[in-house]
């Protein structure tokens, strides 16, 4: 008797310490459970956070289509992921701005220069964009001349080394004080004044630049070929034979 009690008695404690560590191991699964899901939200609230959006944007140099909403002194006022972002007029174009209002309501494509969410300051810009495409659109232009062709142009700026010609295609080359003449001459402004026409010939391109000569264009005076002979033609009544001329010398 004695013996079954102890039996059972030993049978109840362990069912006791198992339903214990299983009571105690649900409890930590539980535990673990919501510590993992309330980190997964936390990363998800960082994600939602507009501020950490932009920052990304600015980190990555994303480029952003944006519509101007407002127009204040200054600048432009466009939103990114609902947060006010503010366009300086400087950086809205690459030329100078007379009226702003004109922007208000376009699609514009910016870059995320600066954040701040301590002082609630969103800075945007097209400045480095239309910088990046108008590069790409010279690097075309300048990919599509060739060497040794035959362009015309206005001189845009004389320089002691040589004079900047603006050409037909809008890009811009050095003609180098060297190729401007066949005569030596000290400086540019000897021979050409800002604005005149030129006719120049392309005879290098390298690292962007292009070189021009105005002198490989010219025929040098030396060697040619139709310079004009003086002859004197004697008067027409001196042309004439008459008949005595004729019969001077002549013995009957």
């Amino acid at each position: 008797m004695n013996e079954e009690l102890l039996q059972n008695e030993t049978a109840e404690t362990e069912n006791t310490i198992a339903a214990s560590e299983t009571t105690e191991t649900a409890e930590m699964s539980e535990t673990t459970e919501a510590t993992e899901s309330m980190a997964d939200y936390e990363d998800q609230f960082d994600n939602a956070n507009p501020w950490n959006i932009v920052t990304d944007y600015m980190n990555d140099g994303t480029v952003l289509s944006v519509k101007v909403d407002g127009v204040v002194n200054g600048g432009v006022i466009a939103h990114v992921e609902g947060l006010r972002g503010f366009i300086p007029a400087s950086k809205l174009s690459l030329s100078y701005i007379e009226d702003l209002e004109k922007y208000l309501l376009e699609d514009v494509d910016v870059k995320v220069i600066d954040v701040d969410q301590a002082n609630n300051r969103l800075v945007l810009s097209s400045r480095e964009i239309l910088k990046e495409r108008e590069k790409q659109e010279q690097a075309e232009k300048i990919a599509s001349i060739p060497v040794g062709s035959v362009m015309d142009g206005k001189v845009e700026s004389l320089q002691s080394y040589g004079a900047f010609v603006r050409l037909e295609n809008g890009l811009s080359g050095l003609v180098h004080v060297s190729q401007i003449s066949l005569k030596r001459i000290k400086e540019p402004a000897d021979v050409l004044k800002i604005n005149d026409k030129v006719t120049v010939k392309v005879i290098g391109i390298k690292e962007g630049k292009i070189s021009l000569s105005i002198k490989a264009l010219l025929k040098n005076e030396n060697f040619q070929d139709d310079i004009p002979v003086k002859v004197d033609i004697p008067k027409a009544e001196n042309i004439g034979t008459s008949l005595g001329d004729l019969f001077k010398d002549l013995k009957l």
